[in-house]
């Protein structure tokens, strides 16, 4: 259930499997994922003012504006709305790899590498190549180097390095700026593009307090999700080059992610990009707050390590059989009325961890709430 490969954090089937049977008067606090969020009154106000027209055609006013507004903010030429994030990374690689024989080298816990169906060879023939991702996110740089092909005519050609920040698997972590710089020169000097798979990456921006465009600055190309803790509900840009961008429209149309009217959606992702920074400082806080919390109940069962939760991303570490992974999952989801009326969802990732992704359903309040429970659970 739990080996790498297995049901995606954010994309599989995470279902509540008690709901039917939790009261509705029961106070529900969702952590499973930063998917989870709605549109609040003003998004759904703009979406329903947003001036369309037909993308495909690169008429929608409201797409283009939003095209417009990631690519200044991530500081690369142009971008291209896509409807999520696994198209956004296709796309890219694809649009890197451009020849036949290509290799990408990935983390070994990405997205890319574990959660997109192996994607890059289904649907470019494209080979991967993954080195060890590190506790923080990165790998080694040399592992990096020692993993670029030769000329020897017997194997793929070197193409592309994804790199994903924050990292969901290793628990939000955001990438080092020093790390960041290295890779940059090592593979500029090769010659080598670099894809960020960005999901999060506005979370790494705001907690290490610097523009985004300073997470992007050596990467070629850049995936960034709307539909996460950005609240929007759906969609994702793909950033780069405008030599990029026009082959990314073209696989774009083949993966049949050309939308019509889609200004609706864009204008969405146009307000969460313009309020970020308060949306996901309030995660990333919130996230320091339970992880504090828990460490600081002293529990023998379960510990956080607090000095590792960089963004919104707690990873709960079950130090017992007794209260394992999937036992803590359903423990903190269920109640005993009238006592316990609090529900916490949150998700077994592994043999010996439990997710908990702050995001914007979750309030100061509820944030209390959900401390006293999982203290209550594993205390």
């Amino acid at each position: 259930m739990y080996k790498s490969g297995g049901i995606s954090p954010d994309d599989g089937d995470h279902r509540s499997k008690i709901k039917n049977n939790i009261p509705s008067n029961v106070k529900i606090i969702d952590f499973r994922s930063d998917t989870i969020t709605k549109p609040d009154a003003e998004m759904r106000r703009v979406m329903a003012e947003a001036e369309v027209g037909d993308d495909v055609f690169g008429e929608d006013p409201s797409v283009i504006a939003l095209q417009q507004q990631t690519a200044e903010l991530l500081g690369k030429e142009a971008s291209l709305f896509v409807p999520t994030g696994t198209m956004a990374n296709q796309i890219a690689v694809m649009s890197h790899c451009w020849t036949r024989g290509a290799e990408i080298i990935v983390g070994d816990k990405s997205h890319i590498f574990l959660y997109e169906q192996g994607g890059a060879a289904t649907l470019g023939g494209v080979h991967t190549h993954a080195v060890k991702n590190l506790n923080d996110g990165t790998f080694s740089l040399e592992n990096l180097q020692s993993a670029i092909r030769s000329d020897d005519i017997h194997h793929p050609i070197t193409s592309l390095v994804c790199i994903e920040n924050t990292h969901n698997i290793m628990g939000g972590k955001v990438l080092p700026l020093a790390w960041l710089d290295e890779l940059g020169r090592i593979t500029k000097k090769l010659g080598l593009p670099v894809h960020l798979d960005g999901a999060r990456l506005l979370n790494a921006a705001v907690a290490l307090k610097v523009p985004p465009a300073r997470l992007t600055r050596d990467c070629a190309s850049v995936s960034l999700c709307l539909s996460k803790g950005l609240g929007a509900p759906v969609g994702s840009l793909i950033c780069g080059s405008k030599d990029f961008i026009q082959r990314a429209l073209r696989l774009r149309k083949v993966l049949g992610g050309g939308m019509r009217q889609s200004g609706i959606l864009a204008a969405a992702g146009s307000l969460a990009l313009a309020r970020y920074q308060a949306t996901l400082s309030m995660d990333n806080e919130n996230a320091k707050i339970i992880a504090k919390r828990v460490s600081e109940s002293a529990s023998k069962k379960v510990t956080v390590d607090v000095e590792g939760v960089h963004s919104n991303i707690v990873m709960l570490n079950c130090l017992t059989e007794e209260l394992g992974p999937a036992a803590l999952q359903e423990k903190l989801e269920q109640v005993d009325l009238p006592h316990d009326a609090v529900s916490v969802r949150s998700m077994a990732i592994n043999e010996s961890q439990v997710r908990i992704v702050t995001n914007n359903s979750v309030d100061t309040e509820a944030i209390v709430l959900a401390c006293e429970k999982i203290i209550k659970v594993i205390t």
